[in-house]
C-alpha cells in the first residue's frame, strides 16, 4: 500500500529548494569523485558513474531523507591493492558483493550497534571529518602547485564573501549556487589562469551503460573479493550510520537506520552493474545539501540526475568550472561541521569524554581511516565505562552475636561482573583469612545484580571458600535476573546455601 503522505513529505514538500540544493552538491560532486577514482586507481567514469547511480537509487531506498551517498574516499582507499592486482572488473564484483553484506547486514539488525558509539565518538568523528574536508583543499591552496597564485586566493575569498553575504540579500537561491556561477562566469570571461574541473580529469563521455563484471563465477574469485567486500560494507555502513546521526542532529528529525543499511546495500550493486565503484554517504556534500535548503529525497535523487545531465549534456561547461569556487564551498563545509564548542568543552566535560573525543580525531586524521578512529573512541568508551562501574561497587561488613554464635553479614551494593569480581572476592575474604571469624555469614546482595557468569564464578568462590572454614553461609537479597543466573551457572553445592529472592512490589 502507497504511502501518500510519506511520499508527500519526502518528495513534495520543498521541490524548490531541493532541486537547487542538489544542483549545488551536483556540481560539489564532481571533483570530489574523480579524485576518489584516482585514488582508487581506476577511471574518473568509474566514480562519476557511481556518484550518480548510488545518489538517485539511495534517494528511493535509503533511511535519511536529505542524505548524500556517492563515491567516497574511505571505500577508495580499501581497493587500491585489489584494483592494482586484479583489475576493475574485480572491483565492480566486489562491489556487488558488498552491497549482499550491507543488506545481511540490516537484516541482521548491525545497525544498533550504533547505540555503543557515545556523543564524544560522534564530535570527534566530525571534528576529524571537518579537519580532513578541509587539508584535502590545501593542495588547491598552497603556492607552488601547478594553478594556485594569487588569483586563486582572490577567487576563493570572493567565493566565501558571496556564500556567507548573500543569504542576507535572500535564501531563495542557495549561496554556493551563486558563488559557483559568479566566478564561473567571471573566469570564462576575464580568462584567469586557475585551476578548473576538466583539469582535475576528463570528464565522461556518453551515458553509463549495464553490465555484468567480466570475472569467473568460481570459489577462486570469491576468495579474492570477499575480504575487501567485507570491509567496504563495514566502512560504508559505519560512515553512513554515522553520517545519518549527524544530519538527524542537524535537521532534528529522525531516520530509519535498518532502511539505511538495506538502502546502501541495493544502491552499491546498482553502481556497480551500471560500471560503478562503491560508495556511501558524505558528510560533506550533505552538509552542503542541508544548508542549501534540502531536506527531502528529491534533493538526493536531483543531485545524481544532475550530474547525469552535466556529464551528459553540459560537460564542456561543467569542466570551466573553477576550483577556487569549490574549495570555497568545502572550506564553508569544513567551518560549518567542526564543533566548535567542543573546544571549551573540553575544559568543562569529564576529561574521559574529552580524552575520547582527542584520540577519535588523531587516529582519524593520522591514519585518513575514518573505520579506525571510530573503532579508537568506541573501545576507549568502553574502558572508561567500565571503569566507571566498577568503582560504583562497595561491600559493608557487620557483625552481630546471636543465640546461635556470632553472625557475620555482608551487604553487596552496586554491580558485579567481569571487571569488578576480584573485588568482590577480596572484600569477602575476611571470614576466611582473620584470625576470629564469625560462625555464620550472611551475604546480602538486595542491593546488587550480577550480570555474568565471571559475577556467578566469584559468589561460587567466595561460598566454597567460606564453607571449606567451618562457615555457615547463606545468601539473601537476589533480583529475579540475578536468581535465574545463578540457578543455571552456579556450580556450588546449593544445599545449606538458602538462595533467598528479593521481594518484589
Amino acid at each position: 500500500m502507497i504511502n501518500t503522505s510519506a511520499i508527500k513529505r519526502d518528495w513534495l514538500s520543498n521541490i524548490r529548494a531541493d532541486i537547487l540544493a542538489g544542483i549545488v552538491v551536483a556540481l560539489a560532486l564532481i571533483p570530489e569523485a574523480i579524485g576518489f577514482s584516482i585514488i582508487a586507481g581506476v577511471d574518473p567514469r568509474v566514480g562519476l558513474y557511481a556518484s550518480v547511480a548510488i545518489a538517485m537509487v539511495i534517494a528511493f531506498t535509503g533511511g535519511r531523507p536529505g542524505m548524500i551517498s556517492a563515491a567516497t574516499a574511505a571505500v577508495a582507499v580499501v581497493v587500491i591493492p585489489l584494483v592494482r592486482e586484479y583489475g576493475v572488473e574485480y572491483l565492480f564484483a566486489a562491489t556487488i558483493l558488498m552491497g549482499v553484506f550491507q543488506g545481511i547486514a540490516a537484516l541482521l539488525r548491525l545497525d544498533l550497534l550504533m547505540q555503543f558509539v557515545s556523543r564524544s565518538v560522534i564530535t570527534g568523528f566530525v571534528n576529524a571529518l571537518a579537519i580532513l574536508i578541509f587539508m584535502a583543499q590545501l593542495p588547491q591552496l598552497l603556492p607552488g602547485n601547478p594553478g594556485v597564485g594569487m588569483e586563486t586566493w582572490i577567487m576563493v575569498a570572493a567565493a566565501l564573501a558571496i556564500i556567507y553575504l548573500f543569504p542576507r540579500l535572500t535564501t531563495a537561491i542557495p549561496s554556493p549556487l551563486v558563488a559557483i556561477v559568479v566566478l564561473t562566469a567571471l573566469a570564462i570571461w576575464l580568462g584567469t589562469p586557475v585551476n578548473t574541473v576538466a583539469d582535475m580529469g576528463e570528464l565522461p563521455e556518453g551515458l553509463p551503460y549495464f553490465v555484468l563484471p567480466d570475472v569467473p563465477l568460481t570459489w577462486e574469485t570469491l576468495r579474492i573479493i570477499a575480504p575487501y567486500s567485507l570491509t567496504m560494507a563495514a566502512v560504508g555502513l559505519l560512515e553512513s550510520l554515522l553520517t545519518a546521526q549527524i544530519v538527524d542532529d542537524m535537521t532534528h528529525t529522525g531516520s530509519n537506520k535498518r532502511r539505511e543499511s538495506a538502502g546502501q546495500g541495493v544502491a552499491n550493486i546498482v553502481a556497480a552493474l551500471f560500471g560503478g565503484m562503491g560508495g556511501c554517504a558524505m558528510i560533506g556534500q550533505s552538509v552542503i545539501n542541508v544548508t542549501s535548503g534540502g531536506r527531502g529525497r528529491l534533493s538526493t535523487f536531483v543531485a545524481g540526475l544532475a550530474l547525469l545531465i552535466m556529464l551528459f549534456l553540459l560537460g564542456g561547461l561543467v569542466g570551466q568550472v573553477p576550483m577556487p569556487a569549490l574549495v570555497a564551498i568545502m572550506i564553508m563545509v569544513s567551518i560549518g561541521t567542526f564543533s566548535w564548542n567542543s573546544i571549551p568543552n573540553l575544559a568543562k566535560h569529564p576529561w574521559q569524554s574529552s580524552t575520547v573525543m582527542l584520540v577519535t580525531v588523531g587516529v582519524v586524521v593520522a591514519t585518513h581511516n575514518l573505520a579506525l578512529g571510530v573503532a579508537a573512541g568506541v573501545l576507549l568508551s568502553g574502558a572508561f565505562f567500565t571503569q566507571k562501574v566498577m568503582t560504583l561497587f562497595e561491600v559493608v561488613r557487620t557483625r552481630t552475636s546471636g543465640p546461635e554464635g556470632d553472625i557475620a553479614t555482608y551487604t553487596a551494593k552496586g554491580q558485579i561482573f567481569y571487571a569488578s569480581v576480584e573485588r568482590f572476592e577480596a572484600a569477602l575474604g575476611p571470614e576466611s583469612t582473620q584470625p576470629d571469624p564469625a560462625d555464620h555469614v550472611v551475604i546480602d546482595v538486595s542491593k546488587a545484580h550480577f550480570w555474568d557468569i565471571s559475577a556467578v564464578g566469584a559468589l561460587d568462590k567466595v561460598v566454597e571458600r567460606m564453607r571449606r572454614n567451618g562457615r555457615s553461609v547463606q545468601v539473601i537479597g537476589l533480583n529475579r535476573a540475578s536468581a535465574d543466573l545463578v540457578d543455571k551457572f552456579a556450580l556450588t553445592d546449593k544445599t545449606g546455601v538458602e538462595i533467598g529472592l528479593a521481594p518484589h512490589p
